[in-house]
């Protein structure tokens, strides 16, 4: 068994199904609308968002991704988790049994792959180091394309933080 736990087959690929456009259209307005926004009303927006639509795994991520920006790495890991925990829920009810590709390249698995990232990320900053470890394998063997660069990424010690032009 690889580190992560998981046995990824090459030959299976999980796709998720798209989101709801409705809260992939408000997604959209609020990334679009950051310029000259402070990240607190982007934080609220999109706390708002995850509320009105709770199994949006895109909108965990880009909540974790503020709160990360903020240097809250506590708060990003936790809403990282969130994103990630209904993503393997969802993925599991559509096929995946913790075997299988989820790649980046298929935008429906966007959500729940930068959920995992970013969850990597703040496992790191706030030192839970065996998630920080096994979670760049887990990426790479769930996208072999490596869609988040995940193979680029410096090595990340305990209480690290990676600048905020490095997020993917």
């Amino acid at each position: 068994m690889v580190p992560h736990g998981h046995q990824i087959q090459a030959v299976h690929q999980t796709v998720l199904p798209d989101e709801d456009p409705a809260a992939v259209a408000r997604l959209t307005e609020i990334l679009g609308s950051t310029a000259g926004v402070r990240s607190s009303d982007q934080a609220d927006q999109l706390r708002q968002l995850c509320a009105s639509f709770p199994g949006f795994l895109d909108a965990w991520a880009r909540l974790a991704e503020v709160a990360y920006a903020d240097a809250d790495p506590v708060a990003a890991y936790a809403f990282a988790r969130v994103g990630y925990h209904r993503g393997l829920d969802r993925l599991r009810r559509h096929g995946w049994g913790g075997t299988g590709q989820v790649q980046w390249a298929v935008p429906s698995n966007r959500g729940f792959l930068r959920s995992l990232y970013l969850l990597m990320l703040a496992a790191a900053a706030v030192g839970e180091e065996e998630e920080a470890t096994r979670f760049p394998q887990f990426l790479l063997d769930l996208d072999p394309d490596d869609g988040l660069a995940v193979a680029h990424l410096r090595p990340l010690s305990s209480g690290d933080l990676v600048a905020v032009e490095e997020l993917p």
